[in-house]
């Protein structure tokens, strides 16, 4: 079942959605000072949990602290939209097991709160004879991942599915969707107020220690032993705390005598954009098979859920963690990305496809040549520069992309009432409610709430 708005209505829903969270902010000066938990990071990973969290424990009293005005306007708020169905994990992992019943998950979630959403699906296309094998190698994934609706169609089959579309075989995947995470992730954050939780924007949290006595006037004693810090000289207590800090998660689990590693290195990914004169291209999500040398996806369309469609991404090292544009630069990010060993030995592996990579984000027509594969239809002319987004990639010291869930507690008296998720991969959207599940029986079985 597909719940689909009008371009409009759906601009309309997302503007609702934003005031129901920024009026109930509330401002550091403005703070209630102790909190049994308190969640770090308002993207839809932290915010899930804290929904997860709030609901399982109405009693205990919660706050959110986001460090930017407004919620989820970073890696939840510039992705391609896709409700993913858990073709591509590896069978029995945490990945597929999450991916799948979050996409289960999402869909009802959105039908219960009346959030739009389109089941509009995918085909993986292959257009060489050498990506069959592969082709038929991720169906077989996928069944056994238990991804629903799976078939594997031809040369004619992908034509009746995507008339402009041309291809050898395709794997179609009609259980994938499109939706906007953005308007999601307010919508949980939306529930964990609702449910009585705090949402404190514009406080970026730059230490977290044990104190060693009460606040002046309090009565709790030591119950709130745990002080979270930001620049300006503001204190939170809490008994617990959980980050949840995307492109920073290695720097909040660093400021509690965390290990550096897995780091986190920003990717950039910049995205065309489809004129709409020539929208009729593209009904639903085409991909490549993906080439397992090469470390991400590839190129594919995408539907938007406001009518626009999307084509790329590329995936080159952004110079600022949150830069979003070419010029984007910090130079301690950059910094920490080039001095790590972990990126060295990654691009020293994967060199000509990084060039590759930087030559058609300068170079649209290249990567265009590349989308001609599958539209030949498609021109230069068709096509515009689009929106970015950045990936938070967590690397291990060997230049692996790490590809797991990594939870790590930090060091001394901390440790105890600390939990980072210091890694949430792709598809951490898709997969957010199930996600929010599984680091809520983390933190239930570390801390026994």
């Amino acid at each position: 079942m597909n719940r689909v708005l009008s371009r409009a209505t759906v601009k309309a829903a997302a503007a609702a959605a934003k005031p129901s969270l920024l009026v109930k902010d509330v401002t550091a000066r403005q703070l209630h000072s102790s909190y049994d938990v308190a969640v770090v990071g308002g993207g839809i990973v932290g915010l899930a949990t804290a929904r997860e969290l709030i609901l399982r424990h109405p009693t205990l009293s919660f706050v959110l602290l986001e460090k930017e005005k407004e919620l989820s306007v970073h890696q939840s708020g510039h992705n391609s939209g896709v409700i993913h169905s858990g073709i591509y994990y590896t069978p029995g992992s945490l990945k597929a097991r999450l991916c799948v019943r979050g996409a289960t998950l999402a869909y009802e979630y959105c039908e219960k709160k009346g959030l739009p959403y389109k089941r509009c699906g995918k085909l993986i296309v292959a257009v060489e004879q050498e990506e069959i094998p592969r082709l038929k190698a991720l169906y077989e994934r996928g069944l056994q991942n238990n991804v629903r609706d799976l078939s594997i169609v031809d040369a004619k089959g992908i034509r009746e599915r995507e008339p402009y579309c041309r291809g050898i075989m395709a794997l179609d995947s009609p259980y994938t969707g499109i939706v906007d995470w953005r308007m999601v992730a307010l919508q949980y954050g939306t529930d964990f107020q609702e449910a009585g939780g705090t949402v404190v924007t514009e406080y970026e949290v730059d230490d977290i220690s044990m104190v060693k006595e009460s606040p002046a006037g309090s009565t709790d004693g030591m119950k709130y032993p745990i002080a979270l810090r930001d620049k300006q000289g503001n204190e939170v207590r809490c008994r617990y705390v959980l980050t949840c800090g995307g492109l920073y998660s290695d720097r909040l689990s660093q400021i509690s005598g965390c290990s550096r590693e897995p780091r986190i290195v920003p990717f950039r990914g910049d995205y065309l954009v489809l004129k709409p004169e020539k929208h009729y291209l593209v009904k639903g999500n085409i991909y490549p098979v993906p080439d397992p040398r090469f470390p991400f996806l590839g190129v594919h369309f995408t539907p938007r859920m406001d009518g626009s469609i999307w084509l790329g991404p590329n995936a080159v090292l952004a110079f600022k963690r949150e830069g979003y544009k070419v010029y984007d630069f910090n130079a301690r990010d950059l910094a920490d990305a080039l001095s790590f060993r972990g990126l060295q030995k990654l691009v020293l592996r994967n060199m000509t496809y990084g060039m590759g990579e930087m030559y058609r984000g300068i170079f649209i027509g290249a990567q265009v040549k590349i989308l001609q594969k599958y539209i030949p239809e498609l021109s230069l002319s068709d096509v515009l520069r689009g929106p970015a987004g950045v990936r938070a990639q967590a690397l291990d010291r060997d230049g692996n992309l790490v590809d797991d869930f990594v939870f790590d507690g930090g060091v001394g008296d901390v440790a105890s009432r600390v939990l980072h998720v210091r890694n949430a991969p792709s598809p951490a959207a898709t997969s957010s409610l199930a996600i929010g599940e599984m680091i809520a029986d983390e933190v239930e079985s570390r801390f026994r709430l």
